[in-house]
């Protein structure tokens, strides 16, 4: 087996770890955002595994890529993710949401490790990207800035105001990941409110565009590597094409799995279906 193929193999094996963890703290906390949690895996274990510039051990170096999870509701992912990455002890995933917790329903920089921006109320993420991108530059420092949002939250007006701004400046280093599972609170998003043709509208406004399959980690670390190159002349948007609930089949799809909790026997069965996918 090439080093390629080796290192794909052990990016997967983590994407499959952390939907099992992912599933684990959610239904222990009896609450938290499943769908979308289990939808970004594949984008965050490329960042947290293979492309940012980052320290588990100095999570506050001046010259660390920046992570921004616009899409705030998704925490169990982020926090599943960070934690295997060694920011925190995994244990920890059990307090999630609890009162004084490290670990608040939505992520708070002031009190999780790794975690560059507090997100929760949608559409602002692109925003404090481009502010971390202006005081990188007026500091004269040299990092990239990563900011996911969701496909529901980009129906929200702030969004355009940041990508038509970073696209006049030709904001270098800033790289927006569209989680595209087509799935939002209450209904599938080309019903509710259309972002179709996306890529254009992201051209229009003078931004790059790669497109990928945002479940598979060869196409997103290839997508993530494409993008860093274009992004040292502007801004670049990744359309992930994925899906809302991946890995559990009687998730996938389904805008009831958005903020639902599993019981104990669809954890059971959550868990044996994520394991079953073991090559």
């Amino acid at each position: 087996m090439n080093v390629m193929a080796t290192e794909t193999e052990e990016l997967k094996q983590i994407c499959r770890y952390i939907r099992k963890s992912i599933i684990n703290t959610i239904a222990d906390a009896g609450c938290g955002h499943t769908g979308g949690s289990l939808s970004e895996v594949e984008i965050l274990t490329a960042l947290y595994f293979k492309i940012m510039n980052i320290d588990p051990h100095n999570p506050a170096m001046d010259d660390r890529d920046r992570f921004v999870l616009s899409k705030g509701h998704s925490s169990p992912g982020y926090y599943c993710t960070l934690a295997n990455r060694g920011y925190f002890k995994e244990d920890i995933l059990k307090s999630f949401d609890m009162i004084d917790s490290m670990l608040q329903g939505h992520p708070c920089m002031r009190k999780t490790p790794g975690v560059d921006m507090s997100t929760g109320s949608l559409g602002q993420g692109l925003s404090a990207g481009i502010g971390m991108c202006l005081g990188r530059d007026k500091r004269g420092l040299d990092f990239n800035v990563f900011v996911l949002v969701g496909d529901g939250e980009m129906q929200e007006g702030q969004n355009w105001e940041a990508i038509m701004y970073a696209g006049f400046k030709k904001t270098k280093g800033l790289i927006g990941i569209v989680d595209y599972n087509k799935v939002q609170l209450t209904g599938t998003t080309p019903e509710i409110l259309c972002l179709d043709p996306l890529d254009d509208k992201f051209k229009a406004f003078g931004w790059e565009v790669v497109q990928c399959d945002g479940n598979d980690i060869a196409q997103v670390v290839e997508a993530f590597e494409k993008a860093n190159q274009l992004s040292q002349t502007g801004p670049v948007a990744i359309i992930a094409h994925t899906v809302k609930g991946k890995g559990v089949s009687f998730m996938e799809g389904k805008y009831q799995w958005h903020g639902k909790c599993p019981n104990e026997e669809e954890r059971k069965l959550a868990l044996a279906e994520i394991d079953s996918c073991a090559d």
